[in-house]
């Protein structure tokens, strides 16, 4: 018996060092690998039939419609909702880095700065561990002011991703490109993603972020009821940003409501044009890369030799084209791209855990030394929504700024001051440069960071304050037990 389960054991191990063995299948780059391609919805020359496919307002027989007190779960939950799991990107598949099993707990969704789902914080990891979202007890909610980021985008035009596609492209032009191993899907991959638009994800990353807050804060709605008055949301001129608030609005208000609840305010986004919500159409400084793009150089700096492992593993399956740093960035970029976009990537699964790591590094330097502390000018940039909110709260118009509209923000039609809830949609830029106008130190706690690596010892991550769908809310209370008795709170 000892005999035969020796003999048995040989040849399982002959058969495992066969596979170990077995060559590698090289695939040749197809004619199109790398080159755009899109889909078109919906089809040319086609509009809804209201004639045929009436709306209910045309239908009638709605049933009962009798409403329900507005929602009040800041001031009556027991605990405040966190989005804390990976229900959070649902319906985004996000497998383990390379190297990882499956057991492994290792979310890679956060880990990719800017590019990442929004996700919840503990005050505790800010060094506030007995601090909640919900109100204290003895104080009312009175005010609510959010500013909040567009969700899941696809890639702003001409950025890495559509660099790295047309590398492929015009390596296939030689005939000699030819992919192997985890790299083989390279042979007939086209490149799949649009520019600028939001992504069905992060269209409902803000409808979302809309329903959450009519849960938290709907009660705020009782004053435009007794006031007669709408409230006015804002957001900016881009075609994602105009989607934003309207998806946030969906949300908020619901469907079709929405279209006659709340009066969004569009915001011309262009160079020269004063707008809180882009401030860096009119800074100067903000354009020039010694000023303005600081970070953006150290990261790449720090990319150099970040990725230096991988792209040697990389390269072993790739002829006809050299890989390099910015390469990895591009490609680490396809992955949480195409993932926000269409669902899955199988650029995910090239990045070891360490390489994700970097990653998220290596947009923690870009936002920290282009728009947060490290920066010369985020903080003037930031300053025009902070006199917004300073004459939100103090109910006076604010004084002249570079980057405040003084024709919209001198106007109660389009400021007005008495609302109860404001908000304002815009970029994460713009989120972070008012984070560091506000001085809100925790969130920037310890010494500059390190160009040369990840210290550990800043409190500041990208991911954290950046993300698709981030949002920055301020609560004003009236708490009967304090001294003034009109209170604020900053909710991150």
């Amino acid at each position: 018996m000892h005999f035969r389960s020796a003999t048995h054991a040989a040849v399982v191990l002959a058969f495992t060092a066969l596979a170990e063995a077995a060559p590698t299948t090289t695939v040749k780059a197809s004619a199109n690998a790398g080159s755009p391609s899109s889909d078109v919805y919906p089809p040319s020359g086609t509009v809804v039939n209201s004639s045929l496919f009436p709306p209910e307002s045309i239908v009638g027989f709605p049933g009962p419609t009798p409403t329900g007190v507005e929602p009040n779960a800041i001031q009556t939950a027991p605990s405040y909702p966190y989005n804390e799991d990976q229900a959070g990107s649902f319906p985004l598949i996000a497998p383990q880095p390379h190297g990882n099993d499956e057991q492994s707990k290792f979310d890679i969704t956060r880990y990719w700065g800017n590019l990442s789902p929004w996700y919840s914080l503990r005050s505790a990891d800010y060094g506030l561990p007995d601090a909640s979202p919900l109100a204290p007890e003895g104080c009312e909610v009175t005010q609510m002011l959010l500013l909040y980021r567009h969700g899941a985008r696809y890639p702003t035009s001409g950025a890495g991703p559509s660099t790295f596609a047309q590398k492929v492209a015009n390596a296939t032009k030689t005939g000699n490109l030819t992919f192997s191993g985890e790299l083989s899907f390279l042979g007939d991959w086209t490149y799949k993603l649009g520019a600028e638009l939001l992504t069905p994800f992060g269209r409902s990353q803000n409808f979302l972020l809309g329903v959450e807050y009519r849960q938290l804060y709907g009660h705020l709605l009782n004053n435009f009821t007794a006031s007669g008055k709408l409230p006015v949301f804002r957001t900016q001129s881009q075609d994602r940003m105009v989607k934003t608030a309207e998806n946030f609005a969906a949300g908020f208000f619901g469907v079709p409501e929405y279209m006659s609840e709340v009066n969004i305010e569009i915001l011309v986004e262009t160079p020269g044009l004063n707008n809180s919500g882009a401030p860096y159409e009119v800074c100067l400084n903000s354009n020039v890369a010694s000023k303005g793009s600081i970070g953006s150089t150290v990261a790449n700096k720090f990319a150099v030799n970040a990725f230096n492992s991988t792209i040697a593993r990389l390269q072993s399956h790739a002829k006809g084209i050299n890989f390099t740093s910015t390469d990895a960035i591009a490609m680490l970029q396809l992955c949480s791209y195409e993932t926000n976009a269409l669902g899955y990537s199988a650029f995910c699964d090239l990045f070891s855990e360490e390489d994700f790591l970097n990653y998220e590094y290596y947009y923690d330097l870009s936002f920290y030394y282009n728009n947060g502390p490290g920066s010369p000018v985020a903080a003037a940039q930031g300053k025009g929504y902070l006199d917004e909110y300073i004459a939100r709260f103090t109910g006076s118009y604010p004084s002249a700024n570079s980057a405040l509209n003084e024709t919209f923000d001198n106007s109660s039609t389009y400021f007005p001051l008495t609302q109860s809830i404001y908000a304002d949609a815009t970029h994460e830029v713009v989120v972070l440069d008012t984070l560091t106008a506000f001085n809100l130190t925790a969130l920037f706690a310890g010494p500059p960071l390190s160009p040369t690596g990840n210290r550990r010892d800043n409190s500041f991550v990208a991911s954290r304050l950046v993300s698709f769908a981030t949002h920055f809310t301020t609560q004003v209370l009236e708490c009967k037990n304090k001294s003034p008795s009109k209170q604020m709170r900053f909710i991150v």
